[in-house]
């Protein structure tokens, strides 16, 4: 199987080229325009996306998450580290999955805390990214309602983690 992976990309590479010959098309010059067309894409998302970065390792280095949630999550008794990771996962999915590994670090990935962020992590989305990054790509400035129902979709992946987690754990 792992053979099979390492030819998988040039045949596909190759088919592409013969094909496009094959369609009379000149293959470089559209790889060119191709190339050209992503890094116009990169140079408009880089903003967007360097400060999603810059907001969200502001957030985590200054522990105010950290200093709300702790007494929630006693009070719940749930693990301290799961309630940060339900806030961050719209935001950022790298943080969310830095949190997930500390938890898997600290419980096991086998334990309550563990099968619990993995469930988490599986339910929900980073939707303030993926509508940060796509909308302001399109230069969309208002996202009317957009925000509202992704988050609430979010919230809904987090209630039913925990009670699914519940059930099947």
């Amino acid at each position: 199987m792992t053979d099979i992976s390492f030819i998988v990309i040039p045949i596909f590479i190759l088919f592409v080229v013969f094909y496009g010959y094959k369609k009379g098309l000149n293959v470089y010059e559209s790889f060119l325009l191709g190339a050209k067309d992503g890094m116009k894409i990169v140079y408009g998302i880089f903003p967007a996306v360097l400060a999603m970065v810059f907001a969200v390792n502001l957030f985590l280095d200054s522990n105010v998450l950290n200093f709300i949630l702790n007494p929630l999550s006693k009070a719940i008794n749930m693990p301290a580290e799961i309630l940060p990771l339900a806030v961050l996962r719209p935001i950022s999915g790298t943080a969310s999955m830095t949190i997930m590994t500390n938890i898997f670090e600290l419980y096991g990935p086998d334990s309550f805390a563990g099968r619990l962020a993995s469930v988490l992590q599986g339910c929900t989305d980073t939707t303030i990214y993926v509508i940060a990054l796509y909308y302001s790509t399109i230069k969309v400035s208002k996202i009317r309602y957009t925000l509202v129902v992704g988050l609430l979709a979010d919230l809904v992946g987090i209630i039913m983690a925990f009670i699914l987690t519940n059930i099947f754990f």
